[in-house]
């Protein structure tokens, strides 16, 4: 008789003695919460055209994205189901210009970022979207409700993805872990027990729309792996879905890159896209924690420190000696 599949709870739990213990039973209880409401979301986007949910709301967010229907009903569902868990102390949310603090979580409460939904300009075409989130500790001082600082402070990170099947990927920091949702009932089951990301791929993930704007050490390192050399293993195959969740997913079990570099059209002022908070620090968590890298072009992305709760990055990430190469690139035009 087959072993019984193992679910969030029951993981989530089986790693408790590895974390923080002032933190634990608030890490497990957050992730948990997102998971709930990632089933909601997940519900709604199947019938979102039905229910007059997709299109604008005429507005732009903090970021000066145009806003979608949908990123403020998923806002509202991420926002209730940390209140509800009585373990969130601050919410930053990319359509909040600062955080929302939760006062019901008390003293020992966790500061969530989190884009809940990424990549909605998918959402009209009916294409793949997700949930990126991160979990640290408050500051605990009057200072400041929420914790801005490094990646390296992270205690947990994930996204979840809204594709053929939900699924959720996490880590708090000792290995990257994915659940696929049984929708049957309600529940994420472990699929991909301790992912490992291949040391090398085959493919990579960017908007080249944007070729002229990039570095001249991004250029030069796409033209290198559009290049063919059957012995190096070139060239690479383009896959770029415009939904930052499904193309690092694809990257973080197949190999490659994703890349999402600065707009250095002013070689003075680069100009990335990417937010820090909830977008390029978690990835850059989840997948070194599964074995990759995660980097700007010049350095390690989870050490990018974060002054402002919409600060932009750069971001290339994936595959350990793929990311290594596009650095020498970077370091060889700086």
């Amino acid at each position: 008789m087959a072993d019984a599949p193992v679910t969030l709870s029951q993981h989530l739990t089986s790693r408790q003695a590895l974390l923080p213990k002032q933190d634990a039973r608030g890490i497990i209880t957050l992730i948990g919460a997102i998971a709930r409401v990632a089933v909601v979301i997940a519900q709604e986007l199947a019938h979102a055209a039905l229910r007059g949910r997709l299109g604008t709301v005429g507005a732009t967010n903090v970021s000066g994205d145009e806003v979608k229907k949908l990123d403020v009903w998923g806002h509202d569902q991420m926002l209730a189901g940390l209140r509800a868990s009585k373990a969130c102390a601050a919410f930053i949310s990319e359509e909040a210009k600062e955080p929302i603090e939760i006062p019901d979580a008390g003293p020992q409460g966790l500061v969530v970022s989190c884009d809940p939904v990424d990549g909605s300009s998918n959402l009209d075409v009916n294409g793949t979207v997700g949930t990126i989130f991160s979990v640290k500790a408050t500051d605990r001082t009057p200072a400041g409700p929420a914790a801005l600082g490094p990646g390296t402070n992270q205690l947990a990170a994930g996204y979840v993805m809204y594709g053929p099947g939900t699924v959720l990927v996490y880590t708090v920091g000792h290995g990257t872990h994915g659940f696929t949702l049984n929708k049957e009932t309600g529940e994420f089951l472990l699929t991909h027990a301790d992912i490992r990301i291949p040391r090398r791929g085959k493919v990579y993930g960017i908007n080249e729309g944007n070729y002229y704007t990039w570095h001249p050490g991004q250029r030069a390192f796409v033209d290198l792996l559009r290049t063919p050399d059957k012995a190096a293993g070139r060239p690479y195959s383009l896959r770029y879905s415009g939904a930052m969740v499904a193309d690092v997913h694809r990257t973080l079990l197949d190999g490659g890159l994703f890349m999402y570099p600065a707009d250095c059209s002013d070689p003075a002022k680069p100009k990335p896209k990417l937010r820090l908070l909830y977008e390029v620090a978690p990835m850059g968590f989840v997948v070194e924690q599964a074995g990759g890298r995660a980097s700007t072009g010049t350095g390690r992305v989870l050490e990018v420190e974060a002054r402002e709760y919409h600060q932009r990055a750069a971001i290339i990430l994936g595959s350990p000696d793929d990311v290594a190469l596009a650095e020498e690139y970077y370091g060889k035009s700086s």
